[in-house]
């Protein structure tokens, strides 16, 4: 059987740069359409002599099939995560100013973003638990969720075209492209290492993080600085890197020590998902001539033997999650310097706050 060739980097490169035109000609084909329910035809038969009734319009869609595909995307959102970017979104705004209406297409755009990454980063991971529930893919399936999420992100395009930039230097669509570049660069990494049991040094896996993690968070701060009213002067992306470090260092460390975790989405989930998390990053490079985290890793622990064990090493003879609590202390204090710095901020200082109780 021949072999096709992969799509060229040029092709692809067209197709990433398409998906701004694309999402304006799919709100022009939403406004041609009507509302989804206005072409729904009045009999369920088709008379094939004619199908002019169906042809003249660009597609047929319905509102009770926009619910049923969109099914696993409904069913995460219905149970509310931490809330930490609607949280920061809400405080930055104390800063930037940005009129409530475009406020919410901002949270709205970044919350689409977010739960749909959720949907296939727990495939990719193949999770059990979201959010203290079965995760999505267990209850419909791979090949459903995986479609539902592609199709939340275009819809999220849609969603940009409602806003308007406060300056033409700010190019909304190349933001969004930018931002999910860089999380999927970071998940791809997050997925390498994983996959080939290598282990990155401490530099490389917090450049993988402020990809992957930081990703949304400057994409959500970014739209924001575009559609500010006030304070146009003043980039806040080192302020937001620092919080994206910080929230997945402490996430890491949460997942391997917190019980509210544990109920949540398992015990010590990342060692079943067998993650290079920065508590195990630290782990692994302490004595690497001591191969049995590593050999932990690789089997992909499901049940509480091998997981203490790790836990027990990690705490015990690398001291892995003292030096993880130093470094949020560390990360925690450059965060609060550069809030004095740019005037203090009652609402980040209280994300600042829960982010510090780290257990």
């Amino acid at each position: 059987m021949a072999q096709r060739n992969p799509p060229s980097a040029h092709l692809l490169a067209q197709n990433v740069s398409s998906i701004s035109s694309l999402s304006s000609s799919l709100v022009a084909t939403s406004t041609a359409m009507g509302s989804i329910d206005a072409i729904r035809p009045e009999s369920s038969t088709v008379d094939y002599d004619d199908l002019s009734s169906i042809v003249c319009h660009y597609a047929e869609w319905h509102k009770a099939d926009e619910e049923r595909i969109l099914e696993p995307y409904t069913y995460i959102t219905s149970q509310t995560g931490k809330e930490i970017r609607t949280q920061m979104i809400n405080a930055f705004n104390i800063w930037l100013d940005v009129r409530e209406d475009k406020l919410k297409t901002i949270s709205r755009i970044v919350g689409m973003l977010h739960n749909a990454s959720l949907l296939v980063d727990d495939v990719e991971d193949d999770s059990q638990l979201r959010r203290g529930i079965p995760v999505a893919h267990k209850i419909y399936g791979i090949p459903q969720v995986i479609n539902t999420a592609n199709y939340v992100y275009f819809q999220a395009f849609q969603e940009i075209s409602k806003l308007q930039a406060s300056s033409p230097r700010f190019d909304l669509h190349a933001i969004v492209i930018d931002e999910l570049l860089n999380l999927h660069r970071g998940q791809g990494l997050d997925l390498l290492w994983r996959d080939t049991l290598t282990c990155p040094s401490e530099k490389e896996y917090i450049s993988m993080v402020n990809n992957k993690t930081g990703g949304l968070f400057r994409l959500s701060v970014r739209l924001m600085m575009a559609n500010a009213r006030q304070n146009l002067d003043i980039d806040y992306i080192p302020l937001v890197n620092l919080l994206g470090i910080c929230f997945q260092i402490r996430d890491d460390y949460c997942n391997l020590r917190s019980r509210e975790y544990a109920t949540n989405k398992g015990y010590a989930e990342d060692l079943t998902e067998g993650k290079f998390s920065f508590p195990i990053v630290h782990g692994v490079n302490a004595n690497r001539k001591d191969h049995s985290l590593l050999n932990i890793l690789q089997k992909r622990p499901s049940t509480p033997t091998l997981k203490n064990h790790a836990i027990s090493y990690l705490e015990n003879r690398t001291l892995s999650f003292e030096y993880t609590r130093n470094v949020l202390y560390k990360i925690e204090k450059q965060v609060r310097d550069e809030l004095a710095r740019l005037g203090g901020n009652k609402g980040l200082e209280a994300i600042v706050n829960l982010l510090a109780k780290a257990d």
